[in-house]
């Protein structure tokens, strides 16, 4: 017999604008730039994202940069259970103040760790999901180090820059195509998943922001390398965009020469750039090596 679903808050539990400058206000927070901190003050942002994540009843979601809270309540609706990983010293104490008083029901269900989200290794539930609103400055290394660390995430979507959401869904031969989009594609099939404008945002920010699906790969990529030297060959690739794969990769190999020898036994032209070259062909010259 199946357990029936708990039944969903009231309409009132998600933070409204007035709520979260009230709140702000409250704990006399401004927003800063140091930490890229933009609060949606939309509930039907964040609903919209959580539709679009396709969080489900028995989901372990994981969420970093939860600021004041909004992102956090609307998941609390759909999820299982609620990990947040908030920097911030006062925004991390109040934030379980919030979740009970405006959603007691789910108070259980929800785990606050007080942490920089680069130094987090460890959660107190295995997270299935990831679900973010992620700091500017901090996006795509915060996104690749918790898929790192946290397999058993199994779908992502984080609200990112939207300059930041086309590299990172970026295709081979795409101008934009780089170090994070081959990362990414490393763990995950990547696509964008829309659009979000300014003005769901407190403040506002200058920018557009985009939505990035990421679903663990069915078949990881078939290599025998490891992440760390794939990811070497990456860096290399790109730190010198503009020249062939021959004379980018000569530090990497040992020399042009090396180099070479390793496009070659990969089936990769040493003419070709590093922009054209999809995940699994990184891994392919990462096992050449010699």
């Amino acid at each position: 017999m199946s357990t029936p679903e708990p039944p969903a808050p009231p309409e009132h539990a998600l933070l409204g604008p007035a709520d979260i400058r009230e709140l702000a206000e409250a704990l006399g927070v401004r927003p800063t730039k140091q930490r890229g901190q933009n609060f949606v003050i939309d509930a039907n942002t964040v609903r919209r994202i959580v539709r679009t994540a396709e969080v489900r009843p028995d989901d372990v979601v994981v969420e970093v940069g939860p600021g004041l809270g909004s992102l956090t309540l609307a998941l609390l609706e759909a999820a299982d259970r609620v990990v947040a990983v908030e920097i911030d010293d006062v925004l991390a104490a109040a934030l379980p103040s919030t979740v009970r008083a405006r959603m007691p029901e789910r108070a259980g269900r929800f785990d606050l760790v007080h942490s920089d989200a680069m130094l987090v290794e460890k959660l107190p539930a295995e997270p299935t999901a990831l679900v973010a609103n992620l700091p500017y400055n901090v996006a795509v290394p915060v996104l690749l180090h918790m898929l790192e660390h946290f397999p058993t995430i199994e779908r992502t979507l984080v609200m990112v820059q939207a300059e930041v959401a086309d590299r990172l869904a970026a295709r081979p031969g795409n101008k934009v195509y780089g170090v994070p989009s081959v990362k990414a594609n490393w763990y995950a099939d990547v696509k964008r998943a829309g659009s979000i404008g300014r003005n769901v945002f407190w403040p506002a920010p200058n920018v557009d922001s985009g939505l990035v699906s990421l679903v663990k790969r069915a078949q990881p990529v078939a290599t025998t390398a490891t992440r760390r030297e794939v990811f070497a060959v990456v860096d290399a690739a790109f730190a010198q965009r503009r020249k062939t794969l021959r004379a980018a990769l000569a530090g990497w190999a040992g020399s042009p020469a090396a180099a070479e020898a390793a496009l070659v036994a990969a089936g990769i032209s040493p003419q070709a750039r590093g922009e054209a070259l999809t995940v699994e062909e990184f891994a392919r010259i990462a096992e050449a090596k010699a």
